[in-house]
């Protein structure tokens, strides 16, 4: 009996305040029912929290809504809170922003529907487009979302899902080539790749073919293999030397570079080969390469070119790239010690160590750059007597700057070349020759690749290159990041084919460019954030917050020279799947001629790191005027299917 009475005792508390639990439970729950329903501050009110037909909800500026407009909110289903308590979400789709509303108002003279020529005058007074192209919007438009008795207008609903369609109101030009492709080769930026055949990282993972043809779909013009021996030391094999990836064979990356060379773009691929092998294998790899490209191998009568040819005159053409081949004869010392110059050499060998020659030496170390000249460490090197299949194959000749920067950097009128400088190197150059490089680059080309501690296949700040006219800014296109979306946004430019004309600036020989230098403004760019869309139709709903929806705010900035980098945010809209921002910001641009316009957008998060919610990233010089959809890609590149934001830009 008293066990029972202690047991009733002790129980007592705790039944005694069960009723105040459930009160206070059923309180909170209908509380946050009541907030998600009916925010407490009106002047942030978000219409998908409004009942349904309230004026507010029916309200888009002075201009009243069509009843096509109106449409049944989309449930998003429950966000449940600590496990008993259910939050009741949804989305309605935002009305056109005051602005469109305005301007179809505007071009319509206050009437419910427009014509083809009120469109027409629309897109050239605001758009900036030609009469040509208002027809073929019409007609899209019409063909998309027609009505029963307005088959040849359209309504304000019409006109504002026309604006928000990334297919038929882009943000850059028209998708083609149009700048002039008859300049040599050096007068471009080129899509190039570093390690293409890698999968992964850079130090165990598989080699493959996969990403050489996943590099070439999406335009990238220059290939990279590391061509080895395998054990037998009579076979070709690609991989990245003295590591633990595993290896493909070099016929299996040829053939599909044939198969996809030409697939985005018909101007010519060149393949930049890191040579390892012995003389035999490459005369072995010569015969593989003319048997697999045959007419399509661009093999110049000269010896050396006095100017590269031009992307035009290309078109459809495989250019190999590589340092001449070379044999050495032993001089007194078996063993040649390594100067300061060589240990700063290739960023793989700085960080794998260096293989020992077995037949041959590392054709990428053989040699200072001039060829035939005198090492300094007293070792004799001569040319390999008469010209080989191999050599023959070389269009465009490659070297490092072995002996000294400042030499390397000289222009030859007789000849041009190639030279190879690692991310570090660049930058001491651009530091202490910076004219050099840019007079370099105007007759030449430069290729630059990350150093060797990017293990992970991240990447390097490309504007340092393009600053400095560097041709050949090789990236690793199996990574992601900022880096990389900027060298997405760069090629995006001139159709996407590969190819991107440099500016003037970078050309003129009279008068050289000077990226530090303080500039006047040349132009100013004038962005604005109307809204987003499409997150709900591509994440999942507890994707980027488990009890509720998400909080969305857009960064927007430049990338470009010095003095026109900037990044500015918007605020963050709370709980909202499709927010309406509608906020402008302005950029000042000395050089927009490489200026890249950086969008990005995320959500906030008070107790982690802000989640991704998409980006791109669009040069500067390819902007279309007025208002326009912008999709977005996701942290690989890849495009979103509904993910976009509607914005504006206007150059003042």
């Amino acid at each position: 009996g008293s066990r029972a009475a202690q047991s009733r005792g002790k129980d007592a508390p705790f039944l005694s305040s069960f009723p105040s639990f459930f009160y206070i439970s059923l309180y909170l729950s209908l509380y946050i029912e009541f907030q998600s329903r009916y925010p407490k501050r009106p002047s942030q009110r978000n219409t998908k929290y409004l009942p349904p037909n309230s004026p507010a909800q029916l309200r888009i500026s002075s201009v009243s809504l069509p009843p096509s407009l109106h449409r049944p909110a989309e449930i998003m289903g429950n966000y449940r809170m600590c496990g008993c308590f259910v939050r009741k979400f949804s989305v309605i789709e935002s009305g056109p922003p005051p602005d469109i509303a305005d301007a179809f108002r505007k071009y319509t003279g206050g009437a419910p529907v427009m014509f083809p020529d009120q469109l027409r005058l629309f897109l050239a007074e605001h758009q900036g487009a030609d009469d040509g192209t208002a027809g073929k919007i019409f007609a899209a438009i019409l063909q998309k979302r027609h009505h029963l008795f307005s088959r040849h207008s359209l309504t304000l609903d019409d006109f504002y899902r026309y604006l928000f369609s990334p297919d038929l109101n882009p943000p850059t030009i028209a998708d083609q080539v149009y700048q002039d492709m008859t300049k040599p080769l050096s007068h471009y930026f080129i899509y190039t790749g570093h390690n293409s055949y890698l999968t992964g990282n850079q130090l165990n993972s598989d080699c493959s073919d996969i990403p050489i043809i996943k590099a070439l779909k999406r335009g990238v013009r220059v290939i990279e293999l590391d061509i080895w021996p395998n054990s037998d030391k009579d076979e070709i094999h690609v991989l990245h030397g003295r590591t633990l990836t595993t290896p493909v064979e070099v016929l299996t990356c040829l053939r599909s570079i044939k198969e996809y060379a030409f697939v985005a773009s018909p101007y010519p691929v060149i393949i930049t080969l890191e040579d390892h092998l012995t003389t035999q294998l490459q005369a072995k790899v010569a015969q593989m390469i003319k048997d697999t490209f045959g007419e399509m191998l661009y093999c110049p009568d000269a010896e050396c070119l006095e100017e590269f040819p031009s992307p035009e005159d290309l078109k459809y053409r495989i250019i190999i790239s590589t340092k001449p081949p070379t044999e050495y004869l032993m001089g007194k010392s078996s063993t040649r010690k390594r100067s300061k110059s060589q240990k700063d050499k290739d960023s793989d060998d700085e960080i794998w160590g260096r293989e020992a020659a077995a037949d041959s030496t590392d054709r990428e170390d053989a040699i200072p750059y001039q060829s035939g000249s005198e090492s300094s460490e007293g070792t004799d090197y001569e040319l390999l007597s008469g010209t080989s299949d191999y050599k023959r194959l070389i269009a465009i000749q490659a070297g490092k700057a072995k002996s000294g920067l400042k030499q390397a950097l000289r222009v030859d009128c007789a000849k041009v070349k190639r030279l190879s400088l690692s991310e570090q190197k660049l930058e001491k150059a651009a530091e202490n020759h910076g004219e050099e490089v840019i007079r370099f680059t105007q007759k030449n080309i430069l290729r630059v690749y990350p150093k060797g501690t990017r293990f992970t296949s991240s990447n390097y700040k490309p504007l340092v290159g393009w600053m400095h006219g560097a041709q050949m800014v090789a990236f690793n296109m199996q990574g992601y990041g900022r880096a990389l979306w900027l060298m997405h946004g760069m090629f995006r430019s001139n159709g996407g084919c590969g190819y991107v004309k440099k500016p003037d600036l970078l050309m003129d020989p009279d008068k050289l460019f000077t990226p530090k230098s303080q500039l006047p403004v040349k132009k100013t760019l004038k962005v604005k954030v109307y809204a987003g869309d499409g997150w709900h139709l591509d994440f999942k709903q507890t994707h980027f917050d488990k009890y509720s929806p998400p909080d969305f705010y857009t960064r927007v900035g430049i990338a470009g020279v010095p003095d026109d980098v900037v990044m500015k945010k918007t605020r963050v809209k709370e709980d909202d799947w499709a927010p309406v921002w509608d906020e402008e910001f302005t950029f000042q641009l000395t050089v927009p001629e490489l200026a890249l316009l950086r969008i990005e957008v995320h959500e906030y998060d008070m107790s982690e790191k802000d989640d991704f919610g998409g980006q791109t990233c669009l040069p500067v010089s390819e902007l279309r005027p007025g208002i326009r959809a912008v999709p977005l890609f996701n942290r690989k590149g890849e495009k979103y299917h509904s993910v976009k934001l509607l914005m504006r830009f206007q150059f003042v």
